[in-house]
């Protein structure tokens, strides 16, 4: 976190007291009056100026039309993405995932949180200032309010001008194009999770259930009060990362930075020129124009930077007309700034840790989605008995099978036992039908003789076999509980069979 002008000059008092004799440190801290969280007293109109990380935002912003254009991908004539929630199922394309596999769920959520903190600890706050919800929605309603109602003076005058008949048509047309987009926002979020095309329909023949219309009706208003007016307030008092990131941060972190040693002593242009013994730094504040949060970056790094790069834009331009280079604000590290070594973020702890719990969750990820299996099998011993022993001698277990078809489509298949000699089977047909993606569970008894039982526990093998795929098959490995036998028993049984 780069150290901001006023602690920099604070430092410089202590080091010097003589120089700095005049002014004390309170006297220092009131000069950056200035600086201060925007609690809602004031509304923010943000500048907009065109540049390089500007046609970033506007391009990272296109990752969003997945969320509105997604759910309306066909794939074999059904929806390619559906999470069919009552159902208990998530469709993604050929892949279905059921509530046994709810552990990938675990994976994927690991997956982004540390990638968050990844990103972060590398780079700042950039998924806040290109690719957050909130930010990109709120940059849309005030390109929507800039194009009806002008530039950011216009926008202040207009909302201080009594109302008139002007006024009201052109905000009556701005609040409604914010619902429109809430009410898009919302349809588009409740079309992952039933079919896309017959929302639609059931939205406007009033046929959708009642839960649908309080989604849209939350996801309408809620977009349009964060977006259009709270803006930059839910960054500041409601997002949770917001309050967070400091932790996240460290010397090596790179961030919109203002370079102090170039920049001050600020002042004016004179006769269009800088004066000989200023800083860079001419105090025209476009850099503060577009803060879309509207922090001043020169007061050093404060919680409402979102790493967006607006304001290098603004300054960049502004050295283009005075003839200096750019880089007077620019993305770099504490240590970049106090002329330290720069690591890379491959030889930096924090972040190889992020990265082994990256690869951790994305190699559990794909194996999961790989080995998803047509079939789960599980299968339960009954513990009271352990066994029996029946008339013919013969010992019998009794199991429980439960088995879930995780397709879409009936399935055909048989069951084998294996694991030792003898062994006969009841409860289990020759062919027996699964149906689709549900669970079934029935009884199965096992019955060995007892003279091939050769110790009390004996491991058993439960096999699927489909009869519609080849080679497709689940195999389990259960115990048979027999008797406890002494050496004499068994030479005693083993006698017998000699008899015999």
């Amino acid at each position: 976190m780069a150290e901001s002008l006023v602690d920099k000059r604070i430092n410089e008092a202590t080091a010097s007291p003589e120089v700095n004799a005049e002014k004390s440190a309170a006297e220092l801290y009131e000069e950056a009056d200035h600086w201060h969280v925007n609690t809602g007293e004031e509304l923010i109109h943000a500048k907009r100026m065109s540049g390089k990380f500007r046609d970033l935002k506007w391009s990272s912003m296109t990752v969003w039309l997945v969320y509105f254009l997604g759910p309306y991908l066909r794939w074999n004539d059904k929806q390619a993405v559906l999470f069919d929630v009552p159902n208990r199922k998530f469709h993604i394309f050929d892949i279905t995932i059921l509530p046994q596999d709810v552990w990938l769920l675990a994976l994927i959520l690991l997956f982004f949180a540390i990638m968050l903190a990844a990103v972060t600890s590398v780079a700042g706050r950039v998924f806040c200032g290109y690719f957050c919800f909130q930010t990109i929605w709120t940059d849309i309603f005030t390109l929507i309010e800039e194009k009806l109602e002008g530039l950011p003076a216009k926008r202040r005058k207009l909302d201080s001008a009594p109302w008139t008949l002007q006024k009201v048509r052109i905000k009556v047309i701005k609040h409604s194009a914010w619902l429109m987009i809430g009410f898009l926002t919302g349809i588009s979020f409740a079309a992952w999770f039933t079919d896309a095309y017959q929302l639609w329909i059931d939205i406007f023949t009033l046929n959708a259930g009642l839960f649908i219309y309080v989604l849209l009706g939350a996801f309408s208003i809620g977009t349009y009060v964060l977006a259009g007016f709270m803006r930059e307030q839910t960054c500041f008092w409601l997002c949770p990362y917001a309050r967070i990131q400091g932790v996240m941060y460290d010397t090596q972190t790179i961030l919109p930075t203002y370079d102090i040693e170039r920049g001050e002593p600020r002042g004016k242009l004179a006769k269009g020129q800088p004066i000989e013994g200023n800083g860079d730094c001419i105090s025209c504040n476009p850099c503060v124009a577009v803060c879309p949060t509207g922090i001043d970056i020169r007061g050093g790094q404060q919680e409402g930077c979102i790493t967006c790069g607006l304001c290098i834009d603004a300054c960049d331009s502004v050295m283009d007309k005075i003839g200096k280079p750019h880089g007077l604000i620019r993305y770099a590290s504490l240590d970049e700034m106090q002329h330290k070594e720069v690591k890379p973020f491959f030889k930096r702890p924090r972040v190889l840790i992020y990265l082994g719990i990256i690869v951790f969750s994305i190699t559990g990820i794909l194996y999961g989605l790989t080995h998803l299996g047509t079939y789960d099998l599980k299968v339960i011993h009954e513990r009271q008995p352990l066994f029996v022993q029946m008339s013919s001698g013969d010992i019998q277990n009794k199991y429980d099978l439960k088995i879930l078809n995780k397709t879409d489509e009936e399935m055909h298949i048989s069951i084998v036992v294996t694991g030792a000699d003898g062994i006969k089977t009841l409860g289990i047909r020759e062919k027996m039908t699964l149906p689709s993606s549900k669970l079934t569970s029935f009884p199965v008894f096992i019955r060995i003789p007892k003279k091939y039982i050769l110790k009390e526990r004996t491991p058993i093998y439960f096999t699927i076999e489909s009869y519609q795929e080849f080679g497709d098959s689940i195999e389990y490995q259960s115990m048979f509980y027999g008797p406890e036998y002494s050496h004499h028993d068994r030479e005693r049984e083993e006698d017998e069979d000699k008899h015999e």
